[in-house]
Formats: C-alpha cells, structure tokens, sequence
C-alpha cells in the first residue's frame, strides 16, 4: 500500500470583507507547510474549501 494522493476540504467559516486573505492563505499555505513540503514530489495534495462569509 502506498499513499499517492491527499485531498484536503476546509468549511471556512470568515468575517465578512475577509474573502481575499482567506483565499490567499488557501493558495500559498502548501509551501508554506513543511510537512506539505517534505512530500512535493511523491504525493499531491489537493485542497479545496466552501467560504462563508458571516
């Protein structure tokens, strides 16, 4: 058995005006991540996230 893929889906719950940071946070947090990091190349990781504003 061999792990080939992570799939990460986050429920953000933000306050409202806050949507940019959020979703810049989302789209540099993998390389920012040194566990993210210590895998690039053997296992994709892929996130998503459902963003509500409140």
């Amino acid at each position: 058995m061999r792990i080939t893929r992570i799939r990460v889906h986050y429920r953000l719950k933000i306050p409202a005006g806050t949507r940019d940071r959020a979703q810049r946070a989302l789209d540099t947090h993998q390389v920012k991540c040194p566990a993210a990091m210590s895998v690039k190349g053997s296992i994709d990781i892929e996130t998503s996230a459902d963003i509500e504003e409140i």
